[in-house]
């Protein structure tokens, strides 16, 4: 049986090139459409981290239309612009579907709640901005209430991440401790 240390020290280079070779082929999987899709898909539906990025989004889309609308541009080009800047392949894809039903004459918030992909809250949000005409100012009140929650959650996981991260370690100096031990203690107990 081979033990830890001889198999670590002999084949430290194999587990380099495994992790390394994953990651990379991770990254080339991710820059095609498809694997970005996917990728995006998945990274939504992680519990913490997915609510996190859903919260991300949706302030970006509320500031990036909300400005584009008091600047003048029309809607669907705010929509082409805001999708394109949207930073999940997930959302771009939401909001060019929410733009072609738009372009056929169908107001915002009725195929943004359909998309599934922003809060019921947002959707009715922008519905009242439609109605009322004040869409740019409705649009900038929730992208300040989804950036507060935004630096409320990412307080949150780094309080909690700090000690995630002294476990590893530990669990980590600890695996190397044993390791570099357990070696010496059967060399002892042969000896004796």
């Amino acid at each position: 049986m081979v033990d830890l240390s001889n198999f670590i020290g002999n084949f430290w280079w194999l587990i380099f090139l495994i992790v390394g070779g994953s990651l990379f082929g991770l990254h080339q999987y991710y820059q095609t459409d498809g694997g970005r899709y996917q990728i995006d898909k998945i990274l939504l539906k992680v519990p913490a981290i997915g609510l996190l990025l859903r919260k991300i989004a949706v302030a970006r889309f509320c500031r990036t239309l909300g400005t584009l609308l008091s600047s003048g541009v029309a809607i669907l080009e705010s929509l082409e612009i805001t999708a394109r800047t949207a930073g999940n392949a997930v959302i771009e894809e939401a909001i060019l579907m929410v733009r072609k039903e738009v372009e056929e004459g169908k107001s915002l918030a009725d195929p943004l709640s359909r998309t599934e992909q922003f809060p019921p809250m947002v959707c009715q949000m922008i519905g009242v901005g439609e109605q009322t005409g004040a869409m740019d100012t409705m649009l900038s009140k929730i992208a300040d209430f989804y950036e507060d929650e935004v630096d409320a959650a990412v307080e949150g996981m780094m309080a909690l991440l700090e000690p995630i991260i002294i476990s590893f370690l530990g669990v980590v100096i600890g695996t190397i401790v044993v390791a570099m031990y357990l070696p010496m203690f059967s060399l002892i107990s042969q000896i004796g």
